[in-house]
């Protein structure tokens, strides 16, 4: 089954009166199937999502945006937005419908005597990375070099300096949004505050995101990274010291964990960051190494450059192979659910598949949960599986391995899930994903986006969807 299976086919086209004017209304480029471009423009990340829009437009500012939407809704075509396309569905890309394009939106500016940075929608983690850390500063902001901002911190935001400093969305100061209706608002703290806190979790739900202002914090450029790896015959012995190293970490040691495999040897590895003080950090990682002694087949920690450690997954996951993946969080890992995890890995199709504990907790779980539209804070860890490849024909028993693996982990988690990491799973994995938060979601979603015009997402219903006709 593709990614895209659950969304049915538009069948809307833009009639040569509606391009034009739209066309004309950009100040980007409007790109449209006979294009040369097109092939290349309806690509996103994930090389198992395969759609077609009608039509994708490139904007350069907000007045682009509030043109595309309004083409939109004058041709009764459907719309998805993408800045990063990084999402594992391909909600970014539409099938018959207009994609309303960010990526080329990458104005920054970091004013480092206020810790402060504002960042257009298209810009990259790398690229926001690069900007903050010229002053030795940064935030919260994801694994991958390539994802977008936007996507990112509209979802929440993990990344190696949340058990620190929060979420992105944490560090979220204000935000500039196009709303179903054009309108184009500033969300903060005192200004539309509702919708403020809608954008700090909710996803795409209520409005289009052309601008992020963050609080920014001062790292430094270098940070004491690298890795602990164990066989796996010590595996399961390593996972319960993992867990309890893991929960009782201080806020600026971070710790995922995963098992993969390497010149066809299956292998257990403990990832090590720590941002805070070097002597701080030595300690605070000692009990790993000191475990690790005459147990493990390599351990490497040494002061990294921050923007290495960021860029670190960028050669794992490319843009364009194959990919899939299904989580859950974890408050801890029992010993059934640890050998549940080891049995399913052993199960894998490829070795290139991945079975990943990502660490959370620590400033993350200090937010209340009604703060802000992310609600998973009680979470220790989110588990999932990652499958990698690259063969069309692999696809059924790749799938298969990633349902197989979070049924088999299902019993042991919290029920909830990071809404980032979600792919085609309906609208109950979605309610799970926000908890007591959902039906204030709702409400939102009522007064900014009644008809639902940003549907193509993971998708906060408003409440006329759910009336009978």
């Amino acid at each position: 089954m593709k990614a895209d299976a659950l969304e049915p086919a538009a069948t809307v086209e833009m009639s040569l009166r509606e391009q034009t004017r739209l066309r004309r209304a950009l100040r980007g480029e409007l790109v449209l199937r006979a294009d040369p471009a097109y092939e290349y423009a309806r690509q996103v990340w994930n090389g198992l999502v395969d759609k077609r829009p009608a039509a994708i437009a490139y904007c350069a500012c907000a007045q682009d945006v509030v043109a595309a939407l309004a083409a939109a809704r004058e041709s009764g075509l459907s719309i998805s937005v993408r800045s990063g396309g990084h999402n594992v569905a391909g909600k970014s890309v539409c099938e018959g419908g207009l994609v309303i394009d960010l990526s080329r939106m990458k104005n920054r500016l970091v004013e480092d005597s206020r810790l402060f940075a504002s960042a257009e929608a298209g810009l990259t983690l790398a690229e926001f990375d690069r900007a903050t850390q010229a002053c030795g500063l940064a935030t919260t902001m994801g694994v991958n070099g390539d994802t977008g901002i936007a996507g990112l911190t509209l979802g929440g935001g993990f990344g190696k300096l949340g058990r620190r400093f929060g979420l992105a969305c944490d560090n979220l100061l204000s935000a500039q949004v196009v709303t179903a209706d054009g309108r184009v608002l500033h969300a903060s703290a005192d200004e539309n505050p509702d919708l403020f806190w809608g954008l700090r979790g909710g996803g795409g739900n209520f409005g289009i995101v052309t601008r992020f202002d963050y609080r920014l914090h001062a790292i430094g450029t270098t940070v004491l990274a690298g890795s602990v790896v164990f066989p796996e015959a010590r595996a399961r012995e390593a996972l319960k010291f993992y867990d309890a190293f893991a929960r009782n970490a201080p806020d600026e040691l971070s710790l995922d964990a995963a098992l993969f495999t390497s010149a066809g040897e299956r292998l257990f590895s403990i990832s090590v960051f720590h941002s805070g003080v070097p002597t701080q950090a030595a300690k605070d990682i000692a009990p790993l190494f000191a475990y690790a002694q005459g147990k493990s087949v390599s351990a490497h920690v040494e002061p990294t450059p921050y923007l290495a450690v960021q860029s670190a997954g960028d050669a794992v996951f490319p843009r364009g192979r194959r990919y899939s993946w299904k989580a859950q969080f974890m408050r801890e890992l029992t010993a059934d659910m640890i050998d549940a995890f080891l049995d399913a890995y052993r199960k894998a199709p490829g070795d290139n598949a991945l079975l990943v504990l990502q660490q959370v907790g620590g400033a993350i779980s200090r937010v209340p949960v009604a703060a802000t539209a992310y609600a998973g804070r009680d979470a220790e860890f989110d588990c999932f599986p990652i499958a990698i490849w690259d063969d069309p024909a692999a696809d059924g028993e790749n799938l298969a391995w990633v349902r197989d693996v979070w049924t088999a982990v299902r019993p042991f988690s919290t029920g909830a899930v990071y809404v980032n990491n979600l792919g085609d799973e309906g609208p109950e994995r979605v309610k799970a994903a926000y908890g007591s938060n959902y039906r204030r979601l709702v409400e939102l979603k009522d007064k900014y986006d009644p008809s639902n015009l940003f549907s193509l997402n993971q998708n906060i219903a408003p409440t006329m969807a759910d009336r009978p006709e």
